[in-house]
């Protein structure tokens, strides 16, 4: 516990705003769920405990979701951030073992997640007298969580140290905790079904010990990359050797001259730009892409193929009724890399003291801003299309699709709309935040508030407060989510009644106008500061 690094993170996030306004967030939230659901009888009669059962399960699957959504976010800066600091290598240089720093980032991150888990305590035990849930239930679920949050915490960290930046560390520790905590809350719900004894046994023995020789096996990993670190010696390895990396690279190769990968990321201008073309565009796609090399862009490609795989058998083959959760992989997917492209087109040109020399360019504020938006629109657009291929031939090979053509076109235009959404947004949070990791983290937060947070109420009220007021309301609230109108949908199989999936087409209509307004008020708020700035930096000059 004498460790400086340890102390040093500690200090930083224990005392920071964030940190007091998350627990703030996280305890309220969890508090809102078990007043809204807490049963509305004086008495719970004592053959009867699923009321209390159902209240305590959905606690809990909602705590590990809030904690797993949070553990990158307080690991994944841990080693980017000395890397953007330019202290990474003075770090590196000190008298501490490359096992004590993996020690100090790693529990520095770890206990803030300990706290937001250890302050629910109050309200689970509030809970437990209403029946239903044994004592070593709990136990089995605080040690799950727990264990789950190390192994999280670690996958962040070694994301931090592989990574150059914290948003590519971040986006990658996204990408390979969502999987995983999907599957721990499906698991923790169907294993309950089947018995509630093999659900105690896993999650009190095997999850914790699996998580164990995990963060074992990262830690010992992430300490010998400290002790030969690849990533010092020189200013100049800001720019990244494409040959050489292409030359190193394991695994998905990203080949700029040849189909598709050029669809998202052109090779470099050999001759002239053209006249008329846009330059900002024309950077953002042959250059910025590039910058700081294509681990992330491999891995994002590779995990989500991997997973697109089962998924599209799952739900598109097995169980044709289900095609929209696939759609909805789809929408989750883009959710997480639409933000990543678009999140540092303004606050990385603020981050490199270069904005205003672009504001004071021939180029106007118009240009500027259609090239940002357009840069990171394209990548996210063509690496989000990758996964629609599975619904074209889904369409075309399964019969009972044949009928549903309209449905198939709705889905896509779901999907196109969203990843514009997606870019808006981003873009608009780095017009307004200096630094590009607040952008980033700011987007996901909007993104997840717009497009997951309604249909998550209305399935909370619609279970809880069915047939009332509030309910209604709720329910219309759910026009700005994507998932939601793919789930509303009509999708007949002509196999009877228990084939057919009824449609909304007000609430999917109210979809698209809703997110199209939401457009053009973002583009139309965002071409305004830019011409602001403009005029300001014009005047300055």
């Amino acid at each position: 516990m004498a460790n400086p690094v340890l102390q040093r993170e500690l200090v930083a996030h224990l005392r920071s705003p964030r940190s007091f306004a998350l627990q703030a967030a996280f305890l309220a939230l969890l508090g809102a769920l078990v007043t809204v659901a807490w049963p509305a009888t004086e008495r719970i009669q004592a053959t009867n405990f699923s009321a209390a059962r159902q209240l305590v399960e959905l606690l809990f699957a909602g705590q590990f979701l809030l904690a797993s959504l949070t553990a990158p976010a307080f690991a994944a800066g841990a080693l980017t951030g000395e890397k953007e600091r330019k202290t990474y290598e003075l770090l590196l240089a000190s008298a501490l073992r490359p096992a004590q720093i993996v020690w100090g980032k790693w529990a520095g991150a770890f206990v803030p997640s300990v706290l937001l888990v250890v302050s629910t305590l109050p309200i689970v035990v509030l809970c437990l007298p209403l029946g239903g849930v044994s004592v070593y239930e709990v136990a089995a679920a605080y040690l799950t969580l727990l264990a789950a949050l190390a192994c999280f915490t670690m996958v962040s960290l070694v994301c931090s140290a592989w990574f150059p930046r914290t948003t590519a560390a971040l986006v990658s520790s996204y990408l390979m905790i969502l999987p995983p905590a999907l599957l721990g809350v499906g698991l923790w719900y169907w294993l309950d079904r089947i018995s509630a004894e093999y659900r105690l046994i896993g999650f009190l023995v095997v999850v914790p010990l699996a998580a164990a020789v995990a963060c074992a096996i990262m830690f010992a990993a992430v300490a010998r990359r400290l002790r030969y670190p690849p990533d010092v010696g020189g200013e100049g390895r800001d720019v990244v050797d494409e040959r050489r990396e292409l030359h190193e690279a394991v695994g998905l190769i990203i080949q700029r001259d040849q189909f598709p990968d050029r669809l998202f990321a052109p090779p470099k201008r050999t001759d002239l730009l053209p006249e008329g073309a846009n330059p900002v565009l024309d950077k953002e796609l042959r250059s910025e892409l590039f910058s700081q090399g294509t681990l992330m862009m491999r891995l994002v490609i590779q995990i989500s193929l991997l997973l697109a795989v089962p998924l599209m058998g799952a739900f598109l083959y097995f169980r044709p009724l289900w095609a929209p959760w696939y759609i909805g992989y789809v929408l989750l997917f883009n959710m997480l890399v639409g933000p990543v492209f678009s999140a540092a087109a303004v606050a990385g040109e603020r981050e490199r003291r270069t904005l205003d020399l672009l504001l004071v360019t021939t180029l106007r504020p118009a240009s500027i801003v259609w090239g940002k938006l357009f840069g990171g629109l394209r990548v996210a657009g063509v690496l989000t299309s990758f996964l629609l291929w599975p619904v074209v031939l889904a369409w075309l090979f399964v019969p009972e699709y044949h009928a549903n053509l309209p449905t198939f076109a709705a889905y896509l235009a779901i999907v196109a709309v969203t990843c514009a959404v997606t870019s808006v947004i981003a873009l608009a949070c780095s017009v307004v935040f200096t630094k590009s990791t607040t952008s980033l983290t700011t987007a996901y937060l909007a993104v997840v508030a717009l497009f997951l947070l309604p249909p998550a109420a209305d399935a909370f009220v619609q279970a809880y407060l069915p047939a009332t007021e509030a309910a209604r309301i709720v329910h219309r609230l759910t026009i700005a989510s994507p998932f939601s109108a793919a789930f509303h949908l009509p999708l007949d199989l002509g196999d009877g009644p228990a084939s057919v999936r009824p449609a909304e087409w007000p609430l999917v209509g109210g979809y698209f106008g809703f997110q199209i307004t939401l457009l053009l008020i973002l583009l139309i708020l965002m071409m305004r500061a830019f011409r602001l700035r403009y005029a300001a930096a014009s005047g300055l000059s």
